[in-house]
């Protein structure tokens, strides 16, 4: 994060050189494209912890984790100022540690993505300052896998069929529509690339709680779920006219 913060202040400092020199061409902000959007998202995962911990597993982190995904966006001319478009992204956490003769591990994975609309605010000329919402679903998984030593062909069926296997995972999945208020500051190299400074906060509602294969998952603690904040970068390639 801290060289992403970094390249976009260079690039503030260039494109001051270099942009303020080139012509408006358009009243309203014009034109659209799309690229790289790495992110941090702040996640609620202390109930997790908390059942970590008492087996022996080192927390999760709870500062957050760092997503990677793509995006764009368009203004669509009739309406000055709006832009309508799409972004996914996706990340995850993991940990494992040797308890006797048996390896356990967690893995947390977070994704979502949908339709982005925004408003662009005239505020700071040839800077695209834009406030929106994100509409889609997304999904938290937890993966919790225990095993002692190696596998083999005959092992496998022999656990499926045992009730006593030493072996263990399950995989739970949290499925949810996702509400994003979000605010995005585009900064422009020129033309045809910008470098994008934002965030959020992820709101879900209709959350899902299954386990395995799509099994019905209860009592799951209400503090475990996908809502948090989240900070993005990003570059971006087209044609851009704030």
């Amino acid at each position: 994060m801290k060289k992403v913060s970094f390249f976009i202040l260079f690039a503030i400092v260039i494109s001051n050189i270099s942009y303020s020199q080139e012509t408006k061409y358009f009243d309203a902000p014009f034109g659209g494209g799309g690229g790289f959007i790495p992110g941090w998202f702040f996640s609620n995962a202390d109930e997790l912890n908390n059942r970590l911990t008492t087996i022996g597993l080192d927390k999760l982190s709870s500062s957050g984790i760092f997503t990677t995904g793509g995006g764009g966006f368009i203004y669509i001319g009739f309406i000055p100022h709006l832009r309508i478009g799409g972004m996914g992204f996706g990340g995850s956490a993991s940990n494992d540690k040797l308890i006797g003769n048996e390896r356990y591990e967690s893995v947390y994975n977070l994704s979502g993505g949908g339709l982005t609309v925004e408003y662009s605010l005239n505020i700071i000329s040839d800077v695209g300052i834009s406030l929106g919402v994100l509409l889609g679903g997304g999904q938290l998984k937890i993966d919790l896998y225990k095993n002692s030593g190696n596998f083999t062909w005959e092992n496998l069926w022999d656990e499926f069929s045992s009730n006593n296997s030493a072996n263990f995972h399950r995989e739970i999945q949290n499925n949810f529509w996702i509400f994003s208020p979000m605010l995005n500051i585009d900064i422009p190299i020129n033309r045809f690339i910008v470098l994008r400074l934002g965030g959020g906060y992820q709101l879900t509602f209709g959350e899902n709680w299954t386990v395995d294969n799509d099994r019905s998952l209860v009592n799951v603690p209400e503090k475990l779920n996908a809502k948090g904040f989240f900070l993005q970068s990003g570059i971006f390639f087209g044609f851009f006219s704030f």
